[in-house]
């Protein structure tokens, strides 16, 4: 938990910035209703407290080729923190493994993979089950539409209201 304390203003920067990380020092100023070298400070504080911890263009990356993204659901053979530990270093290092999140339930981890085509995802899972990092089953699913995905995080909704 972060000791930064957020205020309206400080939110309203932040969900500003998410939709547009280009939008200009003055451009935010304004539209959260604050002369620019306040805003500036404020914007600088939430960077350096790692509250914003980057800025990045969204690529529609099928407007360039049709790209196969897979979700992975992943089992561990063992559950030592060595087995955990192992797997993570490993899948850290692809590329096309986009994302991963260890979670609880019937499963350890679940992995967004983002391949050409079946064909290289298989060999993909291929190469990890040779690498021998510790995968006792695994589960595939094809996404084959995208019904939605955010990347503007609701603070509003997410937060604990402020007193």
């Amino acid at each position: 938990m972060t000791s930064v304390r957020l205020d309206p203003i400080d939110l309203r920067i932040l969900e500003a910035v998410q939709r547009d990380g280009r939008i200009t020092k003055l451009a935010l100023a304004q539209k959260v209703g604050l002369s620019p070298t306040p805003c500036w400070m404020r914007l600088r504080k939430l960077e350096k407290a790692g509250i914003i911890s980057g800025y990045h263009a969204k690529v529609a990356i099928r407007a360039l080729a049709p790209i196969a993204t897979v979700l992975m659901e992943v089992t561990l053979a063992s559950h030592r923190q060595a087995d955990f530990d192992r797997f993570e270093r490993a899948i850290r290092d692809i590329p096309e493994i986009v994302a991963c999140w260890s979670v609880g339930g019937g499963v350890d981890y679940v992995l967004k993979v983002m391949a050409r085509d079946i064909d290289a995802y298989q060999r993909l899972v291929d190469a990890l089950l040779e690498r021998e990092i510790g995968i006792d089953r695994y589960f595939t699913y094809i996404v084959t539409k995208t019904v939605k995905e955010e990347i503007v995080l609701p603070m509003a909704e997410l937060l604990p209201e402020q007193p």
